[in-house]
């Protein structure tokens, strides 16, 4: 008669959780260059505090989309405190920690993406597009607080500062990802494998003004009504100096992708 198959009684070994700090030297072993000329705060301070968060979420189960979708809450909430308080120090401070908190989720999605094997097409979309409405609605806030608070009738013309600071934001943002989009489209790779040359700590500092880490903490300025206008105005001169030189260079860039030039 047929015997039943037997149970294999030795006792099996038990399988040790990874510990938290075991899933930081995954995750730090797995990262991706910084770009060229990343700035200073986005790559020693903001890339380090997204890595502790995708350790942390990693552990706690959560998908890259909800990291992303706690960064949009953090920072669309700091958005509309701005847009609808009055302006003070705490409420500076207070979007000053929303933005900074929702910049980390911003790294920490990509990250967490990487340490459960690879991100997907509609979780990298989902990313850009969240930074696309993030890069134009701050900007649109402020406009709207110094239009309703800050600026006395006689000095409207300085809400074309704003106004144009959205613009360039925009412009640069969609210039970034196009450059990545074509040159990943010549290369035959995926957006993903476009891997960045390192960046060197005096190229990262000499992009600093150029930061949204450095923009997020203008806004403790926000009770100082004159010092915010002041440093607000020249962070967009860097930004529309820093997009009007390097345009040549990325369509030099470009050409260069075709074989024909």
């Amino acid at each position: 008669m047929p015997t039943e198959p037997r149970v294999d009684e030795r006792p099996r070994a038990a399988t040790v959780p990874e510990t938290y700090q075991e899933t930081l030297r995954r995750l730090r072993a797995a990262q991706k260059p910084a770009g060229r000329g990343a700035p200073a705060y986005s790559v020693y301070v903001n890339r380090r505090l997204g890595r502790f968060i995708a350790a942390a979420a990693y552990r706690a189960g959560l998908t890259p989309n909800q990291v992303t979708a706690i960064s949009a809450t953090l920072t669309f909430a700091a958005v509309l405190l701005l847009a609808l308080v009055p302006p003070t120090f705490w409420l500076g401070l207070a979007v000053t920690v929303l933005l900074a908190a929702g910049y980390a989720f911003d790294s920490a999605d990509g990250q967490l993406a990487r340490l459960r094997g690879g991100g997907s097409a509609a979780g990298e979309w989902l990313d850009h597009v969240v930074d696309a409405i993030k890069s134009s609605t701050l900007h649109a806030a402020v406009l709207i607080t110094a239009y309703r608070f800050l600026v006395p009738t006689d000095q409207r013309t300085w809400l074309l500062v704003p106004l144009g600071f959205m613009a360039v934001a925009a412009v640069s943002f969609s210039v970034f990802l196009l450059n990545d989009l074509l040159k990943a489209a010549r290369a035959g790779r995926d957006t993903t494998s476009v891997i960045r040359t390192g960046s060197t700590p005096l190229r990262s500092l000499a992009g600093a003004p150029t930061d949204y880490g450095v923009l997020v903490f203008v806004f403790l300025l926000l009770g100082a009504p004159a010092a915010f206008a002041v440093v607000y105005t020249l962070l967009f001169a860097a930004h529309l100096g820093y997009l009007l030189l390097a345009l040549p260079k990325w369509f030099r860039d470009m050409r260069a992708l075709d074989p024909a030039a």
